[in-house]
């Protein structure tokens, strides 16, 4: 498996010619699918579903949303709660906490096609230390968020962490699981990548005085295989001739995840 942090890159693209034939890549006619971003987590007032639709590669990345839909979430095999909507493409439902241990069934019901996907809240690590340190990269040295936890005993523990910088959220996707860490106390550190290597000026170095976020989401194995397979689609690492879709735990055809988790966050200024 993969035992360190992933480090997502901007999609790129790549136009292969030569002096013999020109190439023609149409990006455009690509059937449109649905797309689902759906979180519950263990807070109060996290149940969120996002619905939109794939874009053409000339298409702007504004989000569109989905109306019309029909959203629901169940406890297991409990009675099914609605989400209603709150803007355009935007389903909540304030009152549905998710719990630790239990499985939760998301129902998608679009222009008659129905998604379901299910997803299990694992147990609690506690973020217990949050701290920025100075670490020598290139000859370069640069801020880092380094976050520490217990890791249980007992294999399987997925870890997914969201960074942000002055508000802003860093794109970068941080991924972890404990295959060659399991039991052990874990100091990990957030290497993000800037969208241009060039612009130092990047929200995705940290400066003094910056304030820095860090969330950290234990997630259930399919939820890692997603994020993991994203990140290494974006970073054209796949045998594939070019990008594929992430693995979704969503059935029926649509794009996404649904992603039930435990949420901590801490929050820090860079010395």
């Amino acid at each position: 498996m993969h035992n360190r942090i992933y480090i997502s890159l901007s999609l790129v693209i790549i136009l292969l010619g030569s002096c013999e034939q020109v190439i023609d890549v149409d990006l455009n006619d690509v059937e449109k699918k649905y797309v689902i971003e759906a979180v519950l987590s263990d807070q109060a007032n996290s149940c969120k579903v996002l619905i939109s639709q794939s874009k053409n590669f000339d298409e702007d990345n504004n989000f569109i949303g989905i109306t019309g839909a029909q959203v629901t979430i169940a406890d297991g095999n409990g009675p099914e709660q609605t989400l209603t909507a709150s803007a355009p493409g935007v389903y909540e439902n304030s009152g549905i906490t998710g719990v630790v241990g239990h499985t939760y069934r998301l129902k998608v019901t679009v222009s008659g096609q129905v998604f379901t996907a299910s997803s299990t809240i694992p147990s609690k690590v506690l973020f217990d230390t949050l701290y920025i340190s100075d670490e020598l990269i290139f000859d370069e040295v640069i801020k880092l968020s380094t976050l520490e936890y217990q890791d249980p005993p007992g294999r399987g523990n997925n870890y997914r962490f969201i960074q942000y910088i002055n508000g802003e959220k860093d794109k970068t996707i941080f991924i972890r699981d404990d295959d060659l860490n399991d039991g052990k106390r874990i100091d990990a550190k957030l290497f993000a990548r800037n969208d241009d290597d060039d612009d130092d000026e990047s929200g995705s170095k940290i400066k003094k005085g910056d304030l820095v976020k860090v969330e950290m989401l234990c997630v259930d194995e399919p939820i890692n295989k997603y994020w993991y397979s994203l990140d290494q689609s974006a970073l054209g690492t796949n045998e594939s001739a070019s990008p594929a879709n992430p693995v979704t735990n969503i059935k029926g055809g649509a794009l996404g995840y649904f992603s039930a988790h435990t949420y901590q966050a801490q929050i820090i200024t860079a010395p």
